[in-house]
């Protein structure tokens, strides 16, 4: 019966979190992102009796008054609201230090002063850069490949020197490649799919052998939740991995085999990052994780593939895959 706060759920990993915690009986308020149409995001595709315990707060994770306002109260906070996409970074990434490090100072800030029991903030597995050895560990460096990177890497550290500095009880969560229902099309997975189930039979991709360390979404959220369950995880930087990797052609040939085995691969030259900010290889090492938790990995990478591919065939209207989504 904890109160908890996740910023962000309105977004793809946030929601799945939102039930996750539903189903462990904890008050949940739900921090999404202010518009004037109340558009909760993934929220309002939640069922009714879902909805009905949900504390909905409507803000804006750059603004402090409306952080401090979200964060009285609460036990533990989920921090995960971010911009994500890498692509867009290249081009606005003002916007990312506003929201990235600027917002969650403002949840550390907030969080300090109301001595909040639990601060888990969200990282992601971009901040390691191109792996200087596999699996990565939480000791591997960071290297900040992409406006994005350097802003999570920002946050992260901001993070730590509130630990150090204030004894504020913080944990940082490092996902690698989330994937599953209600993810958007700037993620290779639901770019695959959507292209698949329009009709299409060549599939535009960018780069093609680079290689990524895939979780299924539910997986994910259960690493959020035995962290933050456990004693031992304050202070520590951890990994939720699958600790197995895969090229994006192989990736590819698999969802194409269940869909549409006439389909294949082209790429797509504008879909590709800039050479030096390309990430060429990505495996987890979760060692960390199971040494502080008993997180277990419930979903194989096809099992996963599996229940993605149907959601998606049954919320393709939600997508638009005649374009480059960035």
């Amino acid at each position: 019966m904890k109160r908890v706060l996740v910023t962000g759920a309105d977004g793809f990993i946030g929601s799945h979190l939102v039930e996750k915690l539903l189903n462990e009986n904890c008050n949940v308020r739900a921090f999404v992102f202010y518009n004037s149409f109340n558009s909760w995001g993934w929220i309002d595709s939640l069922p009714q009796y879902r909805m009905d315990k949900i504390e909905i707060f409507a803000g804006d994770i750059r603004d402090p008054n409306g952080v401090r306002k979200a964060v009285e109260g609460i036990d533990t906070i989920f921090h995960l609201a971010a911009l994500i996409g890498i692509p867009f970074s290249y081009h606005s990434p003002d916007s990312y230090v506003d929201t990235n490090i600027k917002g969650t100072l403002n949840i550390l800030q907030a969080a300090k002063d109301y001595k909040t029991e639990r601060v888990l903030i969200t990282s992601t597995s971009e901040v390691y850069g191109t792996a200087k050895y596999v699996p990565i560990d939480e000791n591997h460096p960071l290297q900040g490949q992409s406006p994005y990177s350097a802003t999570k890497i920002g946050a992260d550290r901001l993070s730590e020197s509130f630990y150090r500095s204030f004894n504020l009880p913080v944990t940082i969560v490092r996902p690698f490649n989330t994937f599953g229902p209600r993810q958007s099309a700037r993620a290779v997975i639901p770019t695959i799919i959507t292209q698949l189930l329009s009709g299409v039979e060549e599939i535009k991709l960018g780069s093609l052998n680079t290689s990524r360390d895939f979780v299924y979404v539910k997986d994910t959220v259960e690493g959020f939740f035995k962290i933050a369950k456990s004693d031992r995880t304050q202070g520590e930087e951890i990994n939720i991995a699958n600790q197995k990797e895969i090229n994006i052609i192989d990736l590819a040939q698999i969802i194409i085999d269940i869909i549409n085995p006439r389909a294949h691969v082209i790429t797509d030259s504008v879909r590709k990052r800039p050479v030096l900010s390309e990430v060429e290889r990505l495996v987890g090492s979760n060692t960390k994780l199971k040494l502080l938790t008993d997180w277990e990995q419930n979903y194989s990478l096809k099992e996963g593939l599996v229940e993605t591919i149907e959601w998606f065939k049954n919320n393709s209207s939600k997508y638009k895959p005649n374009i480059y989504n960035v």
